[in-house]
């Protein structure tokens, strides 16, 4: 990511000059959990209605979804958001899904995904999984995945608004503010610091 500054001001940066799609761009916190949720519980209710999963096999593919999305965050932090273009397109693009975030790191309502990317995003890789996977097993598999999309988003907002008195949490969001102050090209994991380590891009926090 070409580096430019980075923003104190917790002011909204406008992205658009049509206002449509400028409000596009912005989303309160809550909201990703007012469209998941619901959905979350229906995937899950369809597992053992639709499927007949036992609860066992449903937890098995829960688990599954959740570790397979901790690998997808960090694949789509590193090699997708952080992907800097040479054309003036696509570095327009890649301002607006991600170098905006760091520039103004501080922009409440452009911390959690919106759901003009979000609900595309979800419904193009819940085709590809269903796809891939077994007979039977999505419901339960994506009722996972997308647990584990929540607790990112939601946590991307507290890493950057939450006084945390945790060690555990204080850690993480040492973490994360090491990749917007000290180094962009390091520690892509929100949710977890387990594949930076796994894959080298940690910090040396000494």
């Amino acid at each position: 990511m070409k580096k430019n500054f980075i923003s104190n001001s917790s002011d909204s940066i406008r992205m658009f000059k049509n206002d449509f799609l400028e409000n596009l761009s912005k989303v309160h916190y809550l909201v990703p959990l007012v469209v998941f949720v619901p959905t979350i519980i229906f995937l899950g209710y369809l597992s053992f209605t639709s499927e007949h999963m036992d609860f066992l096999h449903f937890i098995e593919w829960f688990a599954i979804g959740l570790f397979i999305w901790t690998i997808t965050e960090y694949i789509m932090h590193r090699w997708v958001f952080h992907y800097y273009p040479s054309s003036k397109i696509g570095q327009r693009i890649h301002f607006i899904f991600h170098g905006v975030h760091h520039d103004y790191p501080n922009d409440a309502k452009r911390l959690v995904m919106p759901l003009s990317a979000s609900i595309p995003m979800a419904t193009a890789l819940y085709f590809m999984f269903l796809y891939l996977l077994p007979s039977g097993t999505i419901y339960a598999f994506y009722t996972g995945f997308l647990v584990g999309y929540l607790i990112y988003d939601e946590l991307h907002y507290a890493l950057h608004h939450a006084n945390f008195k945790s060690p555990f949490w204080k850690k993480l969001k040492q973490h994360h503010m090491l990749h917007h102050y000290s180094d962009p090209s390091k520690g892509y994991g929100v949710s977890s610091a387990i594949w930076d380590k796994v894959l080298g891009s940690d910090f040396d926090k000494k």
